[in-house]
């Protein structure tokens, strides 16, 4: 049944198990880069929210201006919209493991997420890597985008510092975030990001394994007393046999 709210998006079902990673690091750390290889290895939905907001930037609607404005000047965007935007596209991809890239950026954003998603991350992966690395790389890397300039890129990294660092405190409070040094050619920070999402790939396959157990344990305590009765006399007889 439609909802009266255009804006509402449907949330995910109750029970079901959902997997979210944060991918956080400055503008040109290599987030994308990262989150391609987990993607093909691990199975997750890798989710920008840059690209994201750049897609919106390109609606031609009254919000996507705004959007536009808002990103050429090198500030952020309302959190409401990106966490929409994100749980959107996650909807919509059917799939139970997202990695979302650049997000949350600051204290707002987080708390914007946990009132609309209300899933609490597995982990946070923060790619460290120096200001002077990360500006190199935006500069040649030559993609053609309307923020990929000096003026702006200084900016996106004081915002960087200001915003998005007090995040990462939180998280590595609360035991959540993982650091691996991303100055490093992307194939050796793979190494380490591999052994983080190996286990939480193990992680989650002992907690199943667990839980499933508890349940057949659970489910008819008389038939599993009769079962271990009935095992236990037929080794005695094969025994005395």
């Amino acid at each position: 049944m439609a909802h009266a709210n255009n804006n509402y998006i449907e949330p995910f079902p109750p029970g079901k198990k959902i997997t979210i990673v944060f991918v956080i690091g400055g503008p040109g750390s290599g987030k994308g880069t990262q989150c391609a290889k987990i993607v093909n290895q691990f199975g997750f939905t890798h989710l920008s929210a840059g690209d994201l907001l750049r897609e919106e930037a390109k609606s031609g609607t009254e919000q996507g201006t705004m959007t536009k404005n808002l990103m050429h000047e090198g500030r952020l965007v309302p959190p409401d919209l990106i966490v929409k935007l994100l749980l959107k596209a996650m909807r919509e991809s059917g799939n139970d493991k997202f990695l979302l890239d650049g997000f949350p950026r600051d204290e707002e954003s987080r708390q914007a997420y946990d009132n609309i998603i209300h899933i609490e991350p597995e982990l946070v992966l923060f790619i460290e890597c120096s200001k002077e690395e990360m500006e190199r790389r935006i500069l040649h890397r030559n993609q053609g985008r309307d923020d990929d300039n000096v003026d702006t890129i200084r900016r996106r990294f004081d915002v960087f510092q200001e915003s998005t660092v007090p995040v990462i405190q939180y998280y590595e409070k609360r035991g959540k975030l993982r650091k691996v040094d991303g100055t490093r050619p992307a194939d050796e920070v793979f190494q380490d990001v591999k052994v983080i999402f190996a286990q939480l790939n193990n992680q989650g396959n002992h907690a199943g394994k667990q839980a499933s157990g508890l349940c057949k344990s659970q489910i008819n305590p008389l038939k599993r007393w009769f079962f271990v009765l009935c095992c236990g006399c037929f080794g005695t007889h094969e025994a005395g046999n």
